[in-house]
Protein backbone atom coordinates (compact mmCIF):
# COMPACT_ATOMS: atom_id res chain seq x y z
CA UNK A 1 0.00 0.00 0.00
CA UNK A 2 1.44 3.25 -0.94
CA UNK A 3 1.46 6.44 1.15
CA UNK A 4 -2.43 7.98 1.49
CA UNK A 5 -1.01 11.87 1.79
CA UNK A 6 -4.90 12.70 3.28
CA UNK A 7 -4.33 10.09 6.79
CA UNK A 8 -0.59 11.31 6.55
CA UNK A 9 -1.54 14.70 6.74
CA UNK A 10 -3.78 14.50 9.46
CA UNK A 11 -1.60 12.36 11.73
CA UNK A 12 1.17 14.88 11.38
CA UNK A 13 -1.37 17.79 12.47
CA UNK A 14 -2.93 16.55 15.93
CA UNK A 15 0.85 15.30 16.44
CA UNK A 16 1.63 18.84 16.42
CA UNK A 17 -1.36 19.25 18.42
CA UNK A 18 -0.86 16.71 21.42
CA UNK A 19 2.75 18.54 21.30
CA UNK A 20 1.01 21.73 22.47
CA UNK A 21 -0.59 20.08 25.14
CA UNK A 22 2.26 19.35 27.35
CA UNK A 23 2.71 23.32 27.26
CA UNK A 24 -1.00 23.75 28.41
CA UNK A 25 -0.08 21.08 30.78
CA UNK A 26 2.81 23.55 32.54
CA UNK A 27 0.48 26.34 32.34
CA UNK A 28 -2.61 24.71 33.40
CA UNK A 29 -0.49 23.70 36.29
CA UNK A 30 1.85 26.73 36.76
CA UNK A 31 -1.17 28.88 37.37
CA UNK A 32 -2.53 26.56 40.46
CA UNK A 33 0.53 26.12 41.79
CA UNK A 34 1.86 28.87 44.72
CA UNK A 35 3.96 32.01 42.91
CA UNK A 36 7.06 30.85 44.67
CA UNK A 37 6.80 27.57 42.65
CA UNK A 38 5.29 28.83 39.09
CA UNK A 39 8.55 28.07 37.26
CA UNK A 40 9.63 25.18 38.94
CA UNK A 41 6.00 23.56 37.99
CA UNK A 42 6.12 24.72 34.46
CA UNK A 43 9.90 22.97 34.26
CA UNK A 44 8.45 19.78 35.39
CA UNK A 45 6.36 19.71 32.11
CA UNK A 46 8.55 21.89 30.00
CA UNK A 47 11.93 19.48 30.36
CA UNK A 48 10.24 16.28 30.26
CA UNK A 49 9.41 17.24 26.14
CA UNK A 50 13.22 17.33 25.78
CA UNK A 51 14.47 14.23 28.23
CA UNK A 52 11.29 11.86 26.97
CA UNK A 53 11.58 13.28 23.40
CA UNK A 54 14.91 11.79 23.38
CA UNK A 55 14.12 8.62 25.51
CA UNK A 56 11.07 7.45 23.37
CA UNK A 57 12.86 7.79 19.88
CA UNK A 58 15.61 6.29 20.91
CA UNK A 59 14.40 3.31 23.33
CA UNK A 60 10.62 3.66 24.22
CA UNK A 61 8.98 3.26 20.32
CA UNK A 62 10.42 -0.19 20.41
CA UNK A 63 9.99 -1.19 23.66
CA UNK A 64 6.17 -0.22 22.64
CA UNK A 65 5.90 -0.89 19.30
CA UNK A 66 8.56 -3.17 18.81
CA UNK A 67 7.66 -7.46 17.70
CA UNK A 68 6.15 -8.56 20.30
CA UNK A 69 7.73 -11.13 22.56
CA UNK A 70 5.09 -12.71 24.46
CA UNK A 71 2.82 -10.34 24.81
CA UNK A 72 5.25 -8.24 27.78
CA UNK A 73 7.46 -6.18 25.78
CA UNK A 74 8.44 -5.32 22.36
CA UNK A 75 11.76 -6.10 21.19
CA UNK A 76 14.39 -3.90 19.91
CA UNK A 77 14.21 -4.64 16.61
CA UNK A 78 13.16 -0.45 16.06
CA UNK A 79 15.90 0.45 18.68
CA UNK A 80 17.12 4.05 17.35
CA UNK A 81 13.95 3.84 15.15
CA UNK A 82 16.19 1.40 13.05
CA UNK A 83 14.19 0.91 10.03
CA UNK A 84 11.33 2.80 10.49
CA UNK A 85 12.13 5.51 7.90
CA UNK A 86 10.76 3.70 4.78
CA UNK A 87 8.25 1.53 6.21
CA UNK A 88 4.32 2.33 5.37
CA UNK A 89 1.41 0.90 7.63
CA UNK A 90 -0.72 -0.85 5.74
CA UNK A 91 -3.75 -0.38 7.42
CA UNK A 92 -3.71 3.17 7.39
CA UNK A 93 -1.12 4.52 4.30
CA UNK A 94 0.71 6.62 6.85
CA UNK A 95 4.94 6.35 7.05
CA UNK A 96 5.35 4.91 9.75
CA UNK A 97 7.69 7.88 10.97
CA UNK A 98 4.54 9.74 11.20
CA UNK A 99 3.00 6.92 13.65
CA UNK A 100 6.42 7.74 15.94
CA UNK A 101 5.45 11.16 16.32
CA UNK A 102 2.32 11.04 17.30
CA UNK A 103 3.24 8.50 19.56
CA UNK A 104 6.00 10.45 21.18
CA UNK A 105 3.81 13.22 21.94
CA UNK A 106 1.59 10.93 24.04
CA UNK A 107 4.96 9.63 26.12
CA UNK A 108 5.99 13.08 26.54
CA UNK A 109 3.07 14.24 28.55
CA UNK A 110 2.21 11.22 30.10
CA UNK A 111 4.78 11.40 33.42
CA UNK A 112 4.61 15.42 32.62
CA UNK A 113 1.09 14.86 34.52
CA UNK A 114 2.03 13.44 37.52
CA UNK A 115 3.69 16.56 38.38
CA UNK A 116 0.81 17.99 39.40
CA UNK A 117 0.81 15.93 42.71
CA UNK A 118 4.33 17.16 44.03
CA UNK A 119 5.15 20.67 43.21
CA UNK A 120 6.83 22.78 45.57
CA UNK A 121 8.35 19.82 47.13
CA UNK A 122 10.11 17.46 45.23
CA UNK A 123 14.07 18.05 43.98
CA UNK A 124 14.59 18.67 39.98
CA UNK A 125 16.74 16.56 39.83
CA UNK A 126 14.97 13.38 41.53
CA UNK A 127 12.09 14.24 39.38
CA UNK A 128 13.80 14.51 36.23
CA UNK A 129 15.14 11.02 36.98
CA UNK A 130 12.27 9.45 38.42
CA UNK A 131 10.40 9.92 35.21
CA UNK A 132 12.81 8.71 32.18
CA UNK A 133 12.89 5.88 34.92
CA UNK A 134 8.34 5.45 35.21
CA UNK A 135 8.43 6.08 31.34
CA UNK A 136 11.05 3.17 30.58
CA UNK A 137 9.74 0.46 33.03
CA UNK A 138 6.19 1.83 33.71
CA UNK A 139 4.85 3.70 30.39
CA UNK A 140 6.51 1.83 27.70
CA UNK A 141 5.20 -1.78 28.94
CA UNK A 142 1.98 -0.59 29.64
CA UNK A 143 1.97 0.83 25.82
CA UNK A 144 3.30 -2.30 24.49
CA UNK A 145 0.63 -4.45 26.38
CA UNK A 146 -2.81 -2.23 25.51
CA UNK A 147 -1.67 -0.52 21.93
CA UNK A 148 1.23 -2.91 20.77
CA UNK A 149 -0.12 -6.05 20.81
CA UNK A 150 0.76 -7.10 24.13
CA UNK A 151 -1.76 -9.49 26.52
CA UNK A 152 -4.35 -6.65 27.28
CA UNK A 153 -4.78 -6.35 23.74
CA UNK A 154 -5.02 -9.99 23.18
CA UNK A 155 -7.45 -10.18 25.84
CA UNK A 156 -10.00 -7.29 24.11
CA UNK A 157 -9.16 -4.80 26.13
CA UNK A 158 -10.01 -1.17 24.31
CA UNK A 159 -7.88 2.59 25.12
CA UNK A 160 -8.69 4.26 21.90
CA UNK A 161 -6.21 6.82 23.28
CA UNK A 162 -5.21 6.47 26.83
CA UNK A 163 -7.36 5.95 29.71
CA UNK A 164 -5.63 3.04 30.98
CA UNK A 165 -1.80 3.71 29.30
CA UNK A 166 -1.61 7.64 30.26
CA UNK A 167 -4.42 8.25 32.63
CA UNK A 168 -4.96 5.39 35.19
CA UNK A 169 -0.80 5.05 35.03
CA UNK A 170 0.18 8.56 35.89
CA UNK A 171 -2.59 9.47 38.13
CA UNK A 172 -2.33 6.67 40.56
CA UNK A 173 1.57 7.25 39.98
CA UNK A 174 1.03 10.88 41.28
CA UNK A 175 -0.91 9.51 44.50
CA UNK A 176 1.62 6.70 45.19
CA UNK A 177 4.66 9.41 44.58
CA UNK A 178 2.55 12.24 46.84
CA UNK A 179 2.23 9.92 49.44
CA UNK A 180 5.66 8.86 49.62
CA UNK A 181 7.17 12.31 49.37
CA UNK A 182 4.33 13.35 52.48
CA UNK A 183 2.76 16.56 52.72
CA UNK A 184 3.43 19.99 51.99
CA UNK A 185 4.83 22.19 55.05
CA UNK A 186 1.84 23.51 56.71
CA UNK A 187 -0.66 21.35 54.28
CA UNK A 188 -4.39 21.84 56.00
CA UNK A 189 -3.08 24.42 58.04
CA UNK A 190 -2.48 27.79 55.88
CA UNK A 191 -4.33 28.66 52.57
CA UNK A 192 -2.27 27.28 49.42
CA UNK A 193 -4.57 29.19 46.71
CA UNK A 194 -4.16 28.93 43.15
CA UNK A 195 -1.51 31.88 42.29
CA UNK A 196 -2.42 32.65 38.94
CA UNK A 197 -6.04 31.29 37.60
CA UNK A 198 -6.12 33.68 34.06
CA UNK A 199 -2.93 31.27 33.49
CA UNK A 200 -4.59 27.79 34.71
CA UNK A 201 -7.63 28.97 32.18
CA UNK A 202 -4.97 29.36 29.31
CA UNK A 203 -3.70 26.08 30.10
CA UNK A 204 -6.80 24.29 30.10
CA UNK A 205 -8.53 25.92 27.15
CA UNK A 206 -4.77 24.69 25.42
CA UNK A 207 -5.48 21.11 26.31
CA UNK A 208 -8.91 21.12 25.39
CA UNK A 209 -7.81 22.34 21.85
CA UNK A 210 -4.60 20.10 21.59
CA UNK A 211 -6.86 17.45 23.02
CA UNK A 212 -9.13 17.33 19.84
CA UNK A 213 -5.59 16.28 18.22
CA UNK A 214 -4.82 13.58 20.93
CA UNK A 215 -8.18 11.52 20.59
CA UNK A 216 -9.17 12.58 16.74
CA UNK A 217 -5.79 11.77 16.08
CA UNK A 218 -5.76 8.48 17.42
CA UNK A 219 -8.17 7.16 14.33
CA UNK A 220 -4.90 7.31 12.35
CA UNK A 221 -6.56 8.85 9.03
CA UNK A 222 -9.04 11.16 7.84
CA UNK A 223 -12.92 9.88 8.13
CA UNK A 224 -16.01 9.16 9.94
CA UNK A 225 -14.16 7.75 13.05
CA UNK A 226 -12.06 10.87 13.09
CA UNK A 227 -15.31 12.98 13.16
CA UNK A 228 -16.94 10.40 15.60
CA UNK A 229 -13.62 10.93 17.99
CA UNK A 230 -13.73 14.80 17.74
CA UNK A 231 -17.02 15.27 18.34
CA UNK A 232 -17.07 13.12 21.19
CA UNK A 233 -13.74 15.13 22.25
CA UNK A 234 -16.14 18.53 22.20
CA UNK A 235 -19.42 17.02 24.08
CA UNK A 236 -18.27 15.33 26.91
CA UNK A 237 -16.18 17.85 28.28
CA UNK A 238 -18.37 20.24 27.52
CA UNK A 239 -20.91 18.32 29.69
CA UNK A 240 -18.51 17.06 32.39
CA UNK A 241 -17.36 20.86 32.94
CA UNK A 242 -21.40 21.96 33.45
CA UNK A 243 -22.19 18.78 35.65
CA UNK A 244 -18.80 20.00 37.39
CA UNK A 245 -19.77 23.57 37.93
CA UNK A 246 -23.80 22.89 38.95
CA UNK A 247 -22.87 20.61 41.51
CA UNK A 248 -19.59 22.84 43.13
CA UNK A 249 -22.61 25.62 43.18
CA UNK A 250 -24.86 23.41 44.97
CA UNK A 251 -22.33 22.33 47.54
CA UNK A 252 -20.28 25.22 47.59
CA UNK A 253 -22.75 28.15 47.05
CA UNK A 254 -20.57 29.21 44.38
CA UNK A 255 -19.61 28.65 40.49
CA UNK A 256 -15.69 29.06 40.15
CA UNK A 257 -13.61 29.58 38.02
CA UNK A 258 -11.48 26.77 38.40
CA UNK A 259 -14.52 24.81 39.00
CA UNK A 260 -15.35 25.00 35.39
CA UNK A 261 -11.55 24.57 33.88
CA UNK A 262 -11.19 21.27 36.19
CA UNK A 263 -14.50 19.94 35.32
CA UNK A 264 -13.53 20.46 31.80
CA UNK A 265 -10.44 18.41 31.90
CA UNK A 266 -11.97 15.53 33.74
CA UNK A 267 -14.99 15.07 30.92
CA UNK A 268 -11.32 15.33 28.54
CA UNK A 269 -9.61 12.25 30.99
CA UNK A 270 -13.11 10.64 30.68
CA UNK A 271 -14.06 10.18 26.83
CA UNK A 272 -10.21 9.78 25.88
CA UNK A 273 -10.60 5.64 26.43
CA UNK A 274 -13.62 5.87 24.34
CA UNK A 275 -13.89 8.24 22.23
CA UNK A 276 -13.82 6.22 19.07
CA UNK A 277 -16.19 3.63 20.13
CA UNK A 278 -19.05 5.22 21.57
CA UNK A 279 -22.31 7.39 20.31
CA UNK A 280 -21.98 11.43 20.74
CA UNK A 281 -24.87 10.48 23.13
CA UNK A 282 -23.15 8.06 25.19
CA UNK A 283 -20.29 10.77 25.62
CA UNK A 284 -22.64 12.27 26.48
CA UNK A 285 -23.34 10.30 29.69
CA UNK A 286 -19.67 9.57 30.07
CA UNK A 287 -18.70 13.14 30.13
CA UNK A 288 -21.88 14.38 32.70
CA UNK A 289 -20.91 11.41 35.15
CA UNK A 290 -17.13 11.87 35.46
CA UNK A 291 -17.88 15.43 36.02
CA UNK A 292 -19.76 14.71 39.19
CA UNK A 293 -17.19 11.77 40.60
CA UNK A 294 -14.18 13.86 39.97
CA UNK A 295 -15.89 16.22 41.63
CA UNK A 296 -16.34 14.86 44.76
CA UNK A 297 -12.96 13.44 44.48
CA UNK A 298 -11.33 16.52 44.37
CA UNK A 299 -13.65 17.83 47.19
CA UNK A 300 -14.60 15.72 49.46
CA UNK A 301 -12.54 12.42 48.90
CA UNK A 302 -9.13 14.03 49.58
CA UNK A 303 -9.83 16.32 52.36
CA UNK A 304 -11.60 13.41 53.73
CA UNK A 305 -8.74 10.60 53.43
CA UNK A 306 -6.08 13.87 54.13
CA UNK A 307 -3.62 13.14 51.27
CA UNK A 308 -1.69 15.66 49.65
CA UNK A 309 -2.59 15.45 45.72
CA UNK A 310 -1.37 19.36 45.26
CA UNK A 311 -3.21 19.98 41.77
CA UNK A 312 -5.55 16.84 42.10
CA UNK A 313 -3.74 14.64 39.55
CA UNK A 314 -5.25 11.62 41.05
CA UNK A 315 -8.26 13.44 41.58
CA UNK A 316 -8.46 14.25 37.70
CA UNK A 317 -6.47 11.90 35.96
CA UNK A 318 -6.47 8.39 38.03
CA UNK A 319 -10.21 9.00 38.99
CA UNK A 320 -11.52 10.08 35.59
CA UNK A 321 -9.14 7.66 33.71
CA UNK A 322 -10.52 4.80 35.94
CA UNK A 323 -14.61 5.74 34.66
CA UNK A 324 -13.48 6.05 31.08
CA UNK A 325 -12.12 2.63 31.61
CA UNK A 326 -14.92 1.08 32.71
CA UNK A 327 -17.47 3.35 30.36
CA UNK A 328 -15.99 2.16 27.44
CA UNK A 329 -17.01 -0.90 29.05
CA UNK A 330 -20.69 -0.27 29.25
CA UNK A 331 -21.33 2.57 26.11
CA UNK A 332 -18.87 0.78 23.16
CA UNK A 333 -20.72 -0.24 19.87
CA UNK A 334 -19.46 -1.76 16.98
CA UNK A 335 -21.69 0.52 15.36
CA UNK A 336 -19.06 3.40 15.67
CA UNK A 337 -16.05 1.09 15.31
CA UNK A 338 -16.48 -2.14 14.04
CA UNK A 339 -12.62 -3.16 15.44
CA UNK A 340 -14.21 -2.42 18.66
CA UNK A 341 -16.83 -4.63 20.75
CA UNK A 342 -20.30 -4.25 22.12
CA UNK A 343 -20.14 -2.76 26.16
CA UNK A 344 -22.83 -3.85 28.63
CA UNK A 345 -25.52 -1.26 26.74
CA UNK A 346 -25.74 -3.57 23.68
CA UNK A 347 -25.83 -7.17 25.44
CA UNK A 348 -22.03 -8.32 25.64
CA UNK A 349 -20.45 -8.79 28.77
CA UNK A 350 -16.71 -9.34 27.73
CA UNK A 351 -15.50 -6.20 27.24
CA UNK A 352 -16.56 -5.09 30.30
CA UNK A 353 -14.61 -8.07 32.38
CA UNK A 354 -11.55 -7.42 30.32
CA UNK A 355 -11.70 -3.53 31.08
CA UNK A 356 -12.05 -4.16 34.89
CA UNK A 357 -9.04 -6.59 34.68
CA UNK A 358 -6.94 -4.11 32.52
CA UNK A 359 -7.67 -1.48 35.20
CA UNK A 360 -6.86 -3.66 37.61
CA UNK A 361 -3.43 -4.28 35.69
CA UNK A 362 -2.90 -0.61 35.99
CA UNK A 363 -3.46 0.19 39.00
CA UNK A 364 -1.08 -2.83 40.20
CA UNK A 365 1.97 -1.76 37.58
CA UNK A 366 1.36 2.07 38.67
CA UNK A 367 1.80 1.62 42.82
CA UNK A 368 4.41 -1.12 42.51
CA UNK A 369 6.33 0.77 40.16
CA UNK A 370 5.93 4.00 41.79
CA UNK A 371 7.13 2.74 44.90
CA UNK A 372 10.41 0.28 43.59
CA UNK A 373 11.45 3.42 41.74
CA UNK A 374 10.84 5.89 44.58
CA UNK A 375 12.65 3.53 47.05
CA UNK A 376 15.54 2.80 44.73
CA UNK A 377 16.41 5.93 44.00
CA UNK A 378 15.57 7.52 47.70
CA UNK A 379 18.02 5.45 48.81
CA UNK A 380 21.08 6.79 46.17
CA UNK A 381 20.25 10.69 46.46
CA UNK A 382 17.66 13.05 48.20
CA UNK A 383 14.31 12.87 46.54
CA UNK A 384 12.77 15.91 48.96
CA UNK A 385 13.28 19.44 49.72
CA UNK A 386 14.85 20.68 52.82
CA UNK A 387 12.54 22.25 54.96
CA UNK A 388 14.67 25.97 54.01
CA UNK A 389 13.92 25.31 50.37
CA UNK A 390 10.73 23.92 50.34
CA UNK A 391 10.21 27.56 52.43
CA UNK A 392 11.83 29.39 49.89
CA UNK A 393 10.18 27.90 46.82
CA UNK A 394 11.54 26.01 44.50
CA UNK A 395 12.10 28.50 41.85
CA UNK A 396 14.85 30.15 43.58
CA UNK A 397 15.97 27.12 45.46
CA UNK A 398 16.58 24.29 42.62
CA UNK A 399 16.61 26.69 40.03
CA UNK A 400 18.42 30.45 40.95
CA UNK A 401 15.27 32.18 39.41
CA UNK A 402 12.13 34.07 40.28
CA UNK A 403 8.91 33.75 37.93
CA UNK A 404 7.89 37.12 38.78
CA UNK A 405 10.08 40.64 39.32
CA UNK A 406 9.07 41.63 42.28
CA UNK A 407 10.18 45.14 44.56
CA UNK A 408 10.51 44.50 48.40
CA UNK A 409 10.01 47.56 50.69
Amino acid sequence: MGIDTGNTAWVLLCATLVFFMTPGLAFFYGGMARSKNVLGTIMQSFFLMGLIGVEFCLLGYTMAFGDDISGLIGGLNKLGLEGVGTAVMEDTGIPEMAFVAFQAMFAIITPSLISGAVPGRMKFGAYALFSLIWAICIYNPMAHWVWGGGFLAELGALDFAGGLVIHILSGVSALTLCLLLGKRQGYGRIPMLPHHMPMTILGASILWFGWFGFNAGSALGVGQLAANALITTLLAPAAAMVAWVVVEWMHHGKPTVFGAASGCVAGLVAITPAAGFVTPLGSFWIGVIGGVICYFAVAVLKNKLGYDDSLDAFGIHGIGGTWGAIATGIWATTEINEAGANGLLYGETDLFVAQLISIVVAYALAVVGTFIIYKVLSAVMEMRLDKNAETMGIDISEHGESGYNQSSL
